[in-house]
């Protein structure tokens, strides 16, 4: 009996090909296969008069595909759709049962993790599509669609922008929104006083027990005037206290690990941990190193806590065994899923290391000791606090030193615990300690900062915004239309990105927001618990939405073109600064009557020494605006790339490097960092 499986990525069929009889032949979609057309009303793909019916289409470039695998369907027995374990990997699997033909001769399928075992046991617990999943799927896709075409069409036309979206036109307004409390903040004028000893430093911190606050610097110089360089110790408190480790990674808090340890962007992090969910090549074939890493639970499998306390006792000893932590309960988890995980805790990063990419075994590293930290014992930390009195004024100091390392043992790496030692206080007899200097400091209060990128899925994810599979895309569309910039590794508005939450916040308050953005997650979550209709949640969504989209079309006050002072040479009219697609140029205001382009001369940018010649690399542009990179000796020295040359040596062939997208390639050989 023939049998065939479809998973999404080549590299997984390969990883899972090793673990099946010769009977299965293991083949990928490469993704979606179809997606809505942009035929109809507003070019939506979807009736919108009609019960929001949709009208599905080949992605381009796959109709090849398609007929390969309607091949492969005729030519099977039994077909197993075997798509990723969540809400799109549900309806990928339902697009596949439709486009290609597919009948009653299937199962559906999931796994956590790509192993045998798992894989396996996968096959012996079949079941059918789940349809609510796959109508909660599309209602998010339809209700995108429509929002992003509206609103990105109405955009385009009235400021220039380049589109807008239900989740990403709410995670720019919370840049915006924080960018404006910046500039609107006040800072508030402060005083600190502190006194520093021999070992250690005291803050002031009360008066007569009442909590002090030092306005201004009179205030603190009244102060100083009635301290003396004598303290008495009015208390020695120390307190053991047991730290504990945090549950194994989800999506949201390996992307902000991730983006604070490594300094990788939620896109990186997330590219590189589906090659470890798919598959690493080893000398025992290819091996999926971690679990799914599109979760939103923090739940372990038992297996994996077994095998991971019999190795903590094992290498570390019984006092290190700890327990599992429980999540607890929230709305909208897909507890199915377990977190982000190694598949065995036997697996360490330090073995697997020359099988790994740097960038790959640092993420690897990183979820590999959290889930071993996870299930090992607390530290416990001694605190001490001495509060020492001046004249009334009491300070305060804390110190803690580590008693016994526990989860840190393994996880020092990105959890430090510093030790502050104090003195032993017992040892002034007299009850009495004497500062070498007593000092004051001004301070101002400060706003709240940026968002990084961390912080911003952080606020996301805290808010119900959105999806672990839409973070990353959100924030590298929120860069790639240019609505913000990074300075100093935090989010900034440009203008662009100001101008058109500010038009949306004018015409479209109601909808673009924390709370309807969030209501929506949770209506599309009743809808796969079959507990809400989702032609109901389609219908009250556009009968808000459209009469606010006509109204914006008429009233929406269009972003009036800058005039450059020059006049147009062809026809006599100003010209003006226009956006197109490769940024910004100057043109006849009289378009589409005059259709004069002023060509702009400018100096080809250096870049570096030509590794070819003795000519300078320089970025150029093609006669449709592509930038590429050329000798400048050229046509006699042919060095061309697409890809931006670095002058950093590949260390395997010594061929030149390139930056392409995140990471740095070789032109020769197969080298990535």
């Amino acid at each position: 009996m023939s049998k065939l499986m479809i998973v999404e990525s080549p590299h997984k069929s390969k990883t899972i090909k090793a673990f099946l009889g010769k009977e299965y032949k293991v083949v990928a979609s490469e993704g979606h296969i179809m997606d809505l057309a942009t035929s109809g009303k507003f070019g939506l793909g979807v009736d919108v008069d009609h019960n929001f019916e949709t009208t599905y289409i080949p992605i381009k470039g796959k109709k090849k595909l398609i007929n390969t695998l309607k091949k492969d369907v005729k030519d099977a027995d039994y077909i197993y759709l075997a798509t990723d374990p969540d809400r799109e990997g549900e309806a990928i699997s339902w697009h596949l049962k439709e486009a290609l033909g597919i009948e009653e001769n299937y199962d559906r399928i999931t796994f956590n993790e790509i192993t045998k075992d798992v894989v396996l046991n996968a096959l012996k617990n079949p079941r059918k599509i789940d349809e609510p999943l796959v109508r909660s799927q599309e209602t998010r896709r339809i209700l995108d669609r429509i929002i992003g075409f509206r609103l990105s069409k109405l955009m385009q036309s009235k400021t220039g922008g380049k589109s807008a979206g239900r989740v990403q036109s709410v995670a720019l307004k919370l840049i915006v929104d924080r960018e404006r409390e910046i500039l609107a903040f006040v800072p508030e004028e402060y005083w600190t006083i502190t006194a520093d000893f021999k070992d250690f430093t005291a803050t002031l911190e009360k008066y007569k027990n009442k909590k002090i606050e030092i306005k201004g610097e009179r205030e603190a110089d009244d102060i100083l005037a009635q301290l003396k360089k004598a303290f008495q110790i009015e208390n020695v408190e120390e307190k053991a206290v047991k730290r504990n480790s945090k549950p194994i990674f989800k999506t949201t808090t390996m992307q902000q690990m991730a983006v604070n340890k490594l300094n990788f962007p939620s896109s990186k992090t997330m590219r590189i941990a589906q090659k470890l969910y798919e598959g690493i090549d080893t000398d025992e074939g290819s091996i999926g190193l971690i679990t799914y890493m599109r979760t939103d639970s923090e739940r372990v499998s038992m297996e994996f806590v077994k095998e991971t306390k019999s190795y903590i006792e094992k290498k570390y000893g019984p006092e290190y065994v700890g327990s599992v932590k429980v999540p607890k309960k929230k709305e909208n988890i897909q507890d199915a899923h377990e977190g982000i995980r190694p598949t065995s805790i036997k697996r360490t990063p330090e073995s697997l290391k020359s099988y790994l990419t740097p960038d790959e075994y640092k993420l690897y590293e990183m979820i590999y000791y959290r889930a071993l930290a996870s299930i090992m014992s607390a530290a416990e930390v001694l605190n001490t606090t001495v509060t020492l009195n001046n004249n009334d004024y009491l300070f305060k100091a804390t110190g803690s030193v580590l008693q016994f390392d526990g989860y840190l043992k393994v996880y020092y790496k990105f959890e430090e615990q510093k030790d502050t030692v104090l003195p032993d206080f017992r040892s002034y007899k007299s009850g009495a300690i004497v500062s070498d200097e007593i000092k004051k400091e001004q301070h101002f209060t400060k706003p709240e900062p940026r968002y990084t990128e961390s912080s911003l899925i952080k606020e996301m994810e805290s808010l119900g915004i959105g999806r672990p599979s839409t973070y990353a895309p959100t924030i590298q569309t929120l860069k790639d239309r240019d609505y913000v910039k990074i300075e100093d590794k935090k989010f900034v508005p440009t203008p662009m990105g100001i101008e058109t939450t500010d038009k949306l916040q004018e015409f479209f308050s109601n909808i673009v927001n924390v709370e309807y953005t969030a209501n929506m997650e949770s209506d599309l979550d009743k809808i796969a618990e079959e507990n809400l209709n989702y032609i109901k949640v389609l219908k009250d969504f556009y009968q808000t939405f459209e009469p606010m989209v006509e109204n914006a079309f008429h009233n929406m006050e269009k972003k009036e073109a800058e005039k450059t002072g020059e006049d147009c040479p062809e026809c006599g009219s100003p010209l003006v600064k226009r956006r197109g697609r490769f940024g910004e140029f100057t043109a006849c205001s009289n378009y589409p009557t005059c259709k004069y382009i002023k060509k702009e001369v400018k100096k080809n940018t250096e870049i570096m020494p030509c590794p070819k010649c003795d000519g300078m690399i320089l970025e150029k542009r093609t006669k449709r605006g592509k930038i590429f990179y050329g000798c400048s000796h050229y046509p006699k020295c042919d060095f061309a790339s697409w890809d931006k040359p670095i002058e950093k040596k590949c260390p395997n062939c010594n061929g030149t490097l390139v930056e392409k997208k995140n990471k740095i390639t070789c032109l020769n050989c197969d080298y990535v960092e």
